[in-house]
């Protein structure tokens, strides 16, 4: 999926399709419906639906109406008309009526224009009164005609794939901090030991709730614990203790300047194994230091090659956005950045945090991140329609099993079962977007089949390459 986009949302994909899930086909029609085109991206239409045809919503009305309302002296639902007239209002139905009947209608009239609709409709009712036709606008974002450029003109350069030595030695290093033994040792604390030490805070001289504890494992020099702490903690033996001056940022004495007085238990110092075979053998299946070495290379020329394809990715979308001189529909840029923003707060009190304390902790401003939301929106829903665009072209096609893995992928990634996870996906109308994205996904893979790829050394990226970061970055993206 490209970068940018979101995956499930129902943006790019129409009206949404549950909204007529209970529609009756045989019901005709409007009318009269013209199409007014307002922009490239963005059109008008005006419809007329005569009284008669608002007869089914009506009944609905009055049927749903029947079966909310207690009236003494009848059986709920089977209240008569005449009776909700007077109890609920003409008007009441009316309006229930007519709010059921627009989507139909203009469903019917996007059909009958072939217009290729996007996000939601804005609905202004412009003329009704009862037993007289009911007459409507509804804006809505439409896909633009675009015209792609020849897959094949398309080159683009990404960064030659080097791997230094010290990148493979960081490696390395990392797994061998993993195999380190700590060593008590009779000396003071320096940074990079380890201390077993017990903490006491006071304010005033009154003890601070919750702020003491004992035995606690700490490495000097990390700064994981309290500000101050490891300053002080440098230089320190087994069964010494000192004080210091700490500010407190939580509890009742938050902001205060607090008396905290450590105690070291134990000094110990990391040991790390000697880089032999010896190590090999005890931290990877590899007999010898070599063979280990080599597989890291191997790992990082992996990583290297998705990095670079990625590169590639970007660059090429980037490319055919501008010459195909894609426009972004401003509602559905709208709509997407709301998806993106609410996405956003909700991650953030799954952690526990708010947005004003990510825009504390960024040092940014909610109308910052507004400007980012919507210039990525914009990048990305151009880069979608494009795709969109491409795929008809090439009559791209979802199979059943494709989008079957699809929904399977994501279940597990969502952790629940792939038919729960399929039935709220129909529930909530976006089933539609997960296709779209699937599609957009196989349309991106013949994009990056077909266009040129070399490196600044002038090297061409094979297609097997392509192929498998292009599946990669599929996974990536979800």
């Amino acid at each position: 999926m490209p970068p940018g986009s979101h995956a499930g949302s129902p943006t790019l994909d129409g009206l949404n399709p549950a909204q007529n899930q209970d529609r009756d086909p045989s019901r005709s029609t409007p009318v009269k419906s013209t199409v007014e085109t307002l922009s490239p991206t963005r059109v008008r239409l005006a419809i007329e639906v005569p009284f008669v045809e608002l007869e089914p919503s009506l009944k609905k009305a009055y049927r749903e109406i029947a079966s909310q309302v207690n009236v003494p002296g009848f059986r709920r639902g089977k209240v008569p008309s005449a009776v909700i007239d007077q109890r609920v209002g003409r008007g009441t139905v009316l309006n229930e009526a007519v709010q059921d009947a627009i989507p139909e209608n203009i469903l019917a009239a996007v059909r009958e224009h072939d217009v290729k609709t996007l996000g939601r409709p804005e609905v202004e009712i412009t003329e009704f009164t009862d037993g007289d036709a009911l007459k409507f606008t509804a804006e809505v974002d439409v896909r633009p005609e675009l015209t792609l450029p020849d897959l094949a003109t398309i080159e683009v350069t990404v960064d030659e794939l080097q791997i230094d030595d010290s990148e493979i030695d960081a490696q390395v290093s990392n797994l061998r901090e993993r195999f380190a033994t700590l060593k008590t040792v009779e000396r003071a604390a320096q940074e990079g030991d380890y201390v077993q030490i017990d903490l006491a805070a006071t304010v005033d001289g009154e003890e601070v709730p919750g702020g003491s504890a004992t035995n606690i494992s700490h490495e000097v020099g990390s700064k994981q614990l309290l500000p101050g702490l490891d300053e002080v903690l440098v230089g320190l033996s087994a069964g010494e203790s000192k004080t210091f001056v700490t500010q407190l940022v939580g509890g009742d004495f938050a902001g205060r300047d607090a008396d905290v007085a450590v105690t070291v238990r134990t000094v110990k110092e990391k040991e790390l194994p000697a880089l032999d075979d010896e190590f090999a053998q005890l931290a990877s299946e590899f007999d010898t230091l070599d063979e280990l070495r080599g597989d890291v290379r191997e790992r990082i020329t992996r990583s290297k090659k998705v990095e670079q394809i990625y590169a590639a990715r970007d660059r090429v979308l980037e490319q055919l956005v501008a010459a195909a001189d894609v426009p972004a529909p401003e509602g559905v840029v709208r709509e997407e950045v709301e998806h993106r923003k609410q996405a956003m707060v909700d991650q953030l009190e799954r952690i526990g945090a708010s947005l004003e304390e990510y825009l504390a902790a960024e040092e940014k401003t909610e109308e910052q991140i507004d400007t980012e939301l919507t210039e990525a929106a914009t990048q990305g829903v151009r880069i979608q329609l494009l795709l969109d665009t491409l795929a008809d072209a090439e009559e791209v096609q979802v199979t059943d099993d494709e989008f079957g893995h699809e929904i399977v992928h994501r279940a597990q990634h969502a952790g629940v079962a792939p038919q729960q996870y399929y039935d709220q996906l129909v529930r909530s109308g976006t089933a539609g977007a997960i296709f779209g994205d699937v599609r957009r996904g196989k349309a991106l893979a013949l994009v990056m089949e077909r266009v040129k790829i070399t490196d600044a050394a002038g090297a061409q990226i094979s297609l097997d390459e392509i192929r498998a970061a292009s599946a990669d970055a599929h996974d990536h993206a979800h």
